[in-house]
């Protein structure tokens, strides 16, 4: 056999599962659309936020994850949740009366 097949063998063929699902979500003054995220434990997820508004922010203190989401600009979050269950992400950029109402979760399936 020549160098060149068996190299070739060594290689992994990558195909649609290895990409991440790209999830959108817009953040405007006073909530995350969707605001409820269902995801799969071990999947591989791309969140793609988009401010349409203010430069919210993106919390989530599970996760020790901070954003900023500056308007005009998709922020981009990798995720893998390993275990099923909730994970909350609130704003924390004060961004006006109803602020406290700008909440979200990740609902992770087994």
């Amino acid at each position: 056999m020549s160098a060149a097949i068996l190299a070739a063998g060594a290689f992994r063929r990558v195909t649609a599962q290895d990409e991440p699902r790209v999830i959108e979500v817009v953040a405007r003054r006073f909530r995350f659309e969707p605001a409820e995220i269902p995801l799969k434990a071990n999947e591989k997820v791309i969140i793609a936020i988009r401010s349409l508004d203010f430069v919210h922010g993106m919390n989530i203190p599970d996760l020790h994850l901070r954003l900023d989401l500056p308007p005009g600009r998709v922020t981009r979050l990798e995720l893998q949740p390993k275990a099923p269950g909730v994970i909350e992400f609130l704003c924390d950029n004060f961004c006006g009366e109803g602020h406290e109402q700008m909440h979200g979760r990740f609902v992770v399936a087994a």
